[in-house]
């Protein structure tokens, strides 16, 4: 609580010290904090305080009160008195927690504490027990003044989280539950009948990948661009070229001998990093040699000290500088991420620490779908991955009106061109790696073994490369990616007959299918019919290391069936009204009625699906609000309770300011790291999700979500494709539906805002 007027005693400390002026002004109170700390203190005796009024009232040891435990050696007894109150004598004992052995006093003479000030010198406690054996513990005497209102808001919190929780016997899986707060739903909670009445406009920034053609979202190419600025969209059919010289901007197709492009040679050995080796797929980054030692960084949140331990020292350093390339690689991860990424580079060849997953396949197979996807997750995860679409390269260096003649295998000049645009691809994506980067999709159809081994050359000594191959023997998915194809690519933008674009598109396919090579070398992973989720397979070969674990398990899990996912925060709870973070408290009124209007809602839009299912935390406010929903099965997942506050849970921001004015202006410096004392990191809680994001993934029915703000920023992030930074500023607010529609095209997202 209060530290305005803070006395801190400690066996190393003096009495006789003047408090503070502010001490005694009316209305103040003195928290009074007694600890004592021993290492050796055997669990059958529990450390007491006795005394006279008016901590205790008396010299009974029968009447002692008990120290409470708050670690391993560490125990506290706190109480609250008036500033001016009158003197404390007290002494510790030790009680036997089973027996009627008598008890142990402390030696020497009585403790006196006065206005908050401990008169005499600090001692240790000695405690004389059997024989000659003396117990010493550290004592620390603490008293703070605070004012009335805190006392009472820390009341009505302790009173409140020693309330039982109202849903306390629903069990964590419940089918058809009848609902507790009544079924009927009076005419505040009816909604109108077309739902879109409620639609309200989403975010510039929102999960809106299915209305853009996939390609066109991967990097944009750097070794295209050194000669003036192109768009990223290619939606023109052409490139924006911008000369910077002449001070002129020009929207037109870019001209081969406007770009004079470089072409890398394949054999190319690049320069190392000069970083410590590592195994696999560069999940975490090592530190610089610095003073003749090697290090490992490991990232324990803003809120905790960074520590190194050094690899030829048992002494552990604080507070390393770090150069800006070590930094970016370093995954903005916690949990299983950062261990493995710390197992990962302790071992293996230094390319291993950078993955490059190379996609195999022939078109409409929808690979670069599956790029788009992989990049969303790792990114989500927290590892620098880009997204580089060797078709984009081609139509920003030969443009967009190429038929299906510079396709053939038997066409050496087309041959040579993809090559070089593969290359140039390869070189960028290289190049990116050594700035920090750790994994990289590289998009294209790679389908011969000639492409796949002048590829491999590339990456030696630079990165690990796993083969991802993509095959499809269901005629209707290949026609449906065939015609989403001609209606998105810009490779048809300018044609105006589909009929034609399709022709053409077909020609270009059967000129792939007739050089095309399945993949047999290396590493790699072979999705075979896995489009709808179902009687496909997945096919690994040489596949090893967490990241690359992680990857396959995403990949089985994933489909294209189209379904809505509804994410909403629980109704408003009377944590809320006060302002108060975590807690566990029931509904307020607004929160019960947007409840029911949920529920209405519900019934409505997912009426015409045969199954959904309702997923809450276990958090009352969240199983409460999803509690007049019928007909659906109800889930609890513990992973979808709000982030842990830990120690500053039930409080005000402002009552953290004022008590905790650290902790608040490390929580403002860096809220994506920061951990709560005891309790969590937004980095935390993306971990834990992790197993919702699969099997959201892997679910075929809708899903409604009600969970809390800090989770669903994190979901909402994985989905709408946000950086990590961004998601503790996204918005998610009460009484708002985000739908985000999963299908073949990506994702889309609608808002509906039931009540203010």
């Amino acid at each position: 609580m209060g530290s305005s007027g803070s006395k801190n005693l400690d066996s190393g400390s003096h009495g006789g010290e003047e408090r503070e002026e502010n001490l005694d002004q009316a209305g103040g109170q003195l928290y009074v904090s007694l600890k004592m700390e021993n290492y050796k203190l055997k669990g059958e005796l529990i450390p007491h305080v006795y005394g006279s009024v008016p901590l205790v009232g008396s010299w009974d040891s029968s009447k002692a009160l008990a120290m409470e435990r708050e670690s391993t050696s560490m125990w506290e007894l706190s109480f609250v008195v008036p500033p001016n109150h009158e003197t404390l004598d007290f002494k510790f004992l030790l009680k036997p927690k089973y027996s009627n052995t008598p008890c142990v006093v402390e030696e020497g003479l009585n403790r006196v504490l006065t206005g908050g000030t401990l008169q005499g010198d600090a001692r240790l406690a000695l405690f004389r027990l059997n024989g000659d054996e003396v117990l010493e513990s550290r004592v620390f005497i603490k008293a703070d003044r605070v004012s009335p209102f805190d006392l009472a808001a820390s009341w009505r919190a302790y009173q409140e989280n020693l309330k039982p929780s109202t849903v306390r016997g629903i069990p964590d899986v419940s089918i058809n539950a009848v609902p507790e707060m009544g079924a009927e739903n009076g005419s505040s909670a009816s909604l109108e009948l077309d739902l879109e009445h409620y639609v309200v406009p989403a975010p510039a920034t929102s999960a809106n990948s299915g209305l853009v053609y996939a390609a066109n979202m991967a990097e944009t190419p750097r070794s295209l661009t050194h000669l003036g600025v192109f768009s990223n969209t290619d939606s023109s059919g052409g490139a924006s070229y911008s000369n910077k010289d002449a001070g002129v901007s020009v929207d037109r197709p870019a001209t081969i001998k406007e770009m004079e492009v470089i072409v890398p040679d394949p054999s190319k050995v690049y320069s190392g990093s000069g970083m410590v080796e590592s195994k696999s797929v560069g999940t975490f980054s090592p530190l610089q040699k610095q003073d003749s030692h090697r290090g490992l960084f490991v990232d324990r949140g803003v809120g905790s000290p960074r520590l190194v331990k050094s690899a030829s020292a048992a002494t552990f350093t604080a507070d390393l500088k770090l150069d800006s390339e070590t930094k970016n690689a370093m995954p903005a991860a916690a949990g299983a991420v950062a261990a493995a990424a710390v197992a990962d580079q302790m071992l293996g060849p230094k390319e291993d620490r950078h993955l490059a997953i190379v996609l195999v396949g022939l078109p409409a197979r929808g690979k670069t779908f599956t790029a788009a996807k992989l990049t969303r997750y790792l990114r989500w995860l927290g590892h620098e991955t880009k997204h580089f679409n060797v078709g984009k390269y081609r139509r920003l260096k030969h443009g967009t009106n190429q038929t299906a003649d510079f396709f053939r295998g038997d066409n050496p000049e087309g041959m040579e061109a993809r090559n070089e645009v593969a290359a140039l691809a390869m070189d960028d994506m290289i190049s990116w790696m050594q700035e920090g980067g750790q994994v990289g999709i590289f998009d294209a159809t790679n389908s011969t073994r000639k492409r796949r081994n002048m590829l491999m050359k590339m990456a030696e000594g630079n990165c690990k490369i796993i083969f991802l191959e993509t095959i499809c023997n269901d005629e209707r998915i290949i026609e449906r990616n065939i015609r989403l194809k001609i209606q998105q690519s810009p490779d048809y933008a300018e044609e105006p007959d589909f009929q034609a674009g399709l022709q053409d598109f077909k020609i270009r396919l059967a000129n792939y299918e007739k050089v095309y090579e399945p993949v047999e070398e290396g590493s790699y992973i072979k999705m075979i019919d896995m489009v709808g989720g179902q009687d496909g397979q997945i096919q690994v070969n040489n596949i090893s290391g967490y990241l690359p674990g992680r990857i396959v398990f995403f990949l089985v899990n994933t489909h294209l069936t189209p379904r809505p996912i509804l994410l909403t925060r629980h109704g408003e709870s009377r944590d809320n009204v006060r302002g108060r973070i975590g807690g566990d408290t029931a509904l307020s009124d607004a929160g019960e009625l947007y409840a029911k209007k949920l529920s209405t809602f519900v019934e409505k839009r997912l009426k015409p699906e045969r199954a959904a299912s309702i997923w809450t935390s276990t958090l009352q406010r969240t199983i409460l609000t999803a509690s007049p929903i019928v007909g659906f099965p109800k889930i609890q997942w513990r992973a979808l309770d709000e982030i842990n506050a830990g120690v500053c849970d039930g409080m005000t921001y402002e009552e953290i300011k004022k008590n905790m004015p650290e902790e608040y202006e490390s929580r403002k410096k860096d809220k994506l790291r920061y951990r709560y004392p005891r309790g969590e990191s937004y980095l935390d809680v993306i971990q834990r999700l992790e197993p919702v994001i699969i099997e959201l993934e892997r679910q075929r029915a809708p899903v409604v979500v009600i969970s809390h703000q800090a989770v669903l920023r994190a979901l909402y992030a994985y989905f709408a494709d946000r950086p990590l930074k961004e998601i503790p500023h996204i918005e998610v607010p009460l009484h708002t539906i985000i739908e985000i529609q999963m299908g073949v095209t990506g994702v889309q997202e609608k808002r509906y805002k039931l009540m203010d």
